[in-house]
């Protein structure tokens, strides 16, 4: 078995063991509900009470010009920055703002504050808010009066909205009066540009005819464009006569059928030889035809057709010479135009560079002109635009909603107040409730027991279970004895171990009810049982069956007195009751004796099952005493009372002085709000012997001695052997 500190997150709570602590611990949680609860209700009770009254407006952007282009003016609404609607909240709660309403309603009399004052209280109770998806904005005034609270609100936005109408009228006057400036200023310069260019025509004696569809001037061409043309001719009629003079060197260098060939690729109107070349070619060919077919040089068709090619060919000759001379006939006709039409270029050119200097100015001072015309012309536009926009300008707040006086407080909402009052006394029970369960260290479960003790459980007792010999027919809560019974009878190593001791960390823990109640379940299972009371601080056992207590355990230990003095018969059949008897002032003395010793070998003979009661061993050492005496020792833990480390002692205390640890019983368990331990009990009743029905005997020897019993009475000994 593995020790505690080993398995440290072992003893961590479980999902499923969540409600389990709501359950056990709901108490506490509706202790903390209602103390949250009545704490909410009672706040909401003393706050003061607060009306509100509204206003919707309706608030359009500031408008700002455009610029013009070719005479068009527009206006510019996309003043809806993300910062508009913000900037508008802090005008509306400005102190100019307040100011107004302060002085309207005399609030300082009214309230008899400073003005400071009056203002930091204005500004805590106004708030505005943008409808979401629209133009508009709520004001809201709470107050402690409704009729302030509607008489705040319509200030408000009255005093808002005039300033806002006066500042956008002074912003559009003073607007006009810029443009207005302009406009008388721009008029002074256009002036003063017509006058410079006037100067200019007429110093230079320029003819201005302003200027074309096409950009240029009117009146035909410029001088720069003729120079332009007549370098244009220049380079074309130089490309000319490179061309003719490429074509003579050419004719001059060849000869023969190269240079007929060349002549008659020339395209010339008047070349002759690109008629007659084709034709010679075509003669020679005949004439090589009929000498291929066999006819001589001598044969008539031969002579002939050598007389027609010589023919051509003298043609040839005399055209190639015409064509030479043409050649350089239009070589030197071109050579003239050339030299003429250079001078014209460069006349030209001159001519072109005296009337850009002088038209510099000229154009400089046109443009300076025509742009502060166009300027002129715009401005006048957007001016009459600006005064037409003036006169129909639209309100730039518009009231969509009066405020009211309203009949019902909005604050405190009780409903709010007491619903979150609820969750968060919920909320805080269930904390405490976790809480407490972090720091209890008290045994919880069965695995608690057998983890930190590690010893058996061997029952769960029921909470609130009473004396069973005392309760009618036959109680459910039995069935939890017998498997306390059971577990005894097979945890025991030894047979002969039937003298038991019961213990417990403390008092209250409900030790002398379980010995009571197991002694009798044992007497009904067949078995002899005899109940020793040997707690001499406070004796309790006695007082289940109604007996003197003057007489027992002390009588016997200090006296010479029999067993037979001191033992009583219950009646309860095998079940025998030794009372504790007078209580000596020195109780660990008296049991921690030789007589005690002999005491408990000589009932263990004479009895099956010897069960001793013992005070707490905690603090006490009559328990201490007990334990090393007897064969088995039994705790009885409290559930949910004792913390673990003081159960650890309770078993530690009895190890110490040689006693054995059989097991432990679980007292005092809430099995109705402890799901856990349900199954241990939900069958008893199913299981549990059905009323007048005997019980049958757990072994052959107790059916014997059941079957052999004499019938006895209180205070006779003879039954006991």
């Amino acid at each position: 078995m593995n020790s505690p500190a080993s398995n440290p997150s072992e003893a961590a709570l479980h999902a499923v063991d969540y409600w389990q602590v709501v359950k056990n611990r709901y108490g506490i949680i509706l202790l903390t509900f209602l103390l949250v609860f009545m704490t909410a209700l009672v706040i909401t009770y003393v706050m003061p009470k607060k009306y509100e009254s509204s206003t919707t407006l309706q608030v359009r952007p500031r408008t700002h010009s455009m610029e013009v282009f070719q005479g068009v003016v527009g206006r510019d609404v996309s003043g809806m920055t993300p910062t508009f609607f913000p900037t508008e909240f802090e005008v509306i709660r400005a102190q100019k703002t307040l100011d107004i309403v302060i002085d309207d309603l005399e609030l300082m009399n009214r309230w008899a504050m400073d003005r400071e004052a009056v203002r930091n209280k204005l500004t805590s109770i106004i708030d505005a808010e943008n409808i979401r998806g629209t133009d508009l904005i709520e004001i809201r005034v709470r107050a402690s009066s409704a009729q302030d609270a509607r008489m705040i609100a319509e200030r408000v936005s009255e005093a808002y909205r005039s300033r806002r109408t006066k500042l956008e009228g002074q912003r559009t006057e003073q607007a006009l009066a810029e443009l207005r400036d302009a406009v008388q200023k721009q008029e002074d310069s256009v002036e003063d540009k017509r006058k410079t260019l006037t100067t200019i025509i007429r110093n230079q004696e320029l003819i201005y005819r302003g200027l074309n569809n096409q950009g240029g001037r009117e009146g035909g061409l410029s001088s720069d464009e003729e120079a332009r043309i007549a370098a244009l001719s220049f380079a074309e009629l130089s490309e000319q006569k490179i061309m003719l003079e490429s074509q003579i060197e050419t004719l001059l260098k060849y000869d023969g059928d190269q240079l007929m060939t060349y002549a008659s690729g020339l395209q010339l109107p008047e070349n002759i030889i690109r008629v007659l070349h084709p034709q010679y070619l075509e003669a020679k060919r005949t004439l090589d035809a009929l000498k291929l077919g066999g006819l001589g040089e001598r044969h008539p068709n031969v002579k002939q057709q050598k007389e027609i090619v010589e023919g051509m060919r003298r043609d040839l000759d005399e055209g190639v010479v015409a064509l030479r001379e043409t050649l350089r006939a239009q070589l030197e006709l071109s050579t003239e135009q050339l030299a003429r039409l250079k001078e014209q270029m460069e006349d030209k050119k001159g001519r072109a560079v005296q009337q850009g200097i002088g038209l510099h100015g000229f154009d400089d001072a046109k443009a300076e002109f025509e742009t502060s015309q166009r300027l002129l012309e715009q401005l006048k536009i957007k001016l009459v635009a600006e005064e037409m926009q003036r006169r129909i300008t639209e309100n730039p707040i518009i009231i969509h909603a009066e405020p009211f006086e309203s009949q019902t407080a909005v604050s405190p909402n009780i409903p709010l107040n007491l619903a979150l009052g609820a969750v968060v006394g919920l909320i805080f029970g269930v904390g405490i409730a976790f809480f407490l369960e972090y720091l209890d260290t008290s045994v919880k479960t069965l695995e608690d027991v057998e983890r930190y003790l590690q010893v058996p459980v061997l029952a769960v007792i029921p909470k609130d279970v009473g004396v069973l010999y005392k309760q009618s027919g036959m109680s459910p809560d039995s069935e939890a004895y017998r498997i306390l019974r059971t577990n005894i009878e097979f945890n025991r190593k030894n047979p002969e171990d039937n003298a038991i001791t019961v213990v417990s960390g403390g008092a209250g823990e409900g030790k002398s009810t379980t010995l009571v109640n197991l002694a009798y379940i044992c007497a009904q299972g067949g078995y002899t049982t005899l109940m020793i009371d040997a707690d001499l601080r406070r004796p309790r056992l006695h007082t289940f069956f109604d007996i003197n207590n003057s007489v027992g355990l002390t009588n016997y230990l200090t006296t010479e007195l029999m067993l037979e003095d001191v033992i009583l018969q219950t009646p309860v059949d095998n079940l025998y009751f030794m009372p504790s008897g007078i209580l000596p002032a020195d109780a660990a003395g008296i049991l921690n004796s030789r007589r005690m010793s002999e005491l408990i070998q000589d009932v263990k003979q004479r009895f099956d099952l010897v069960l001793i009661d013992s005070p707490p061993i905690l603090g006490v050492s009559d328990a201490s005493v007990l334990a090393s005496e007897v064969d088995l020792t039994m705790i009885v833990v409290q559930h949910r009372k004792l913390p673990r480390n003081m159960l650890m002692r309770v078993k530690q205390a009895v190890e110490n002085v040689g006693g054995h640890v059989i097991g432990v019983v679980l007292n005092n368990v809430d099995v109705r709000s402890d799901s856990q331990y349900q199954y241990y009990t939900s069958y008893y009743t199913y299981y549990a012997p059905a009323e007048g029905q005997p019980a049958v005997p757990t072994s052959k020897k107790q059916a014997e001695k059941q079957a052999s019993a004499p019938v006895s009475q209180p205070g006779s000994g003879d039954d006991l052997y």
